[in-house]
């Protein structure tokens, strides 16, 4: 699997780099130290200032936001020992995403209490449902 032109990643899951010693293109680990000056040349060609940790921080947001995967996945990637340490600082909701929610919860249930109430199943007594369900017996 291609993750960029020079980088890839190999089927043990390593992550590979193409590098030319003088002998030709050659696969070779990314260690730390390739990818924090693929990081710095990024950030010169940009006129950027982003660090590595800015990369995992991103990354682990998307994770987070990303509904194929677990707050427990995201865990587990991220190398956090406390669920609590991935929930306290990736779990952040976009204000007007939650107040977005909430009018799509109270349009919802309007639409539910505007709806004829399902027919009582054989052997239940509806005023008893009635009042079980905290209303008024007709």
């Amino acid at each position: 699997m291609w993750a960029s032109r020079s980088i890839r990643i190999n089927r043990c899951g390593r992550t590979l780099r193409r590098r030319d010693r003088g002998t030709g293109l050659r696969r070779q680990p990314l260690n730390y130290e390739a990818l924090r000056k693929v990081v710095v040349r990024v950030n010169e060609r940009l006129g950027t200032n982003y660090s590595m940790h800015d990369l995992r921080h991103t990354a682990a947001l998307r994770m987070a936001r990303d509904e194929h995967l677990s707050i427990r996945d995201v865990q587990t990637i991220l190398g956090h020992v406390h669920l609590s340490t991935t929930a306290s600082i990736y779990l952040v909701e976009d204000q007007e995403q939650v107040i977005r929610r909430v009018q799509q919860h109270l349009a919802e249930r309007e639409q539910r209490q505007s709806l004829p109430p399902a027919p009582v199943a054989v052997g239940y007594d509806a005023d008893d449902l009635t009042i079980l369900f905290g209303g008024n017996p007709s």
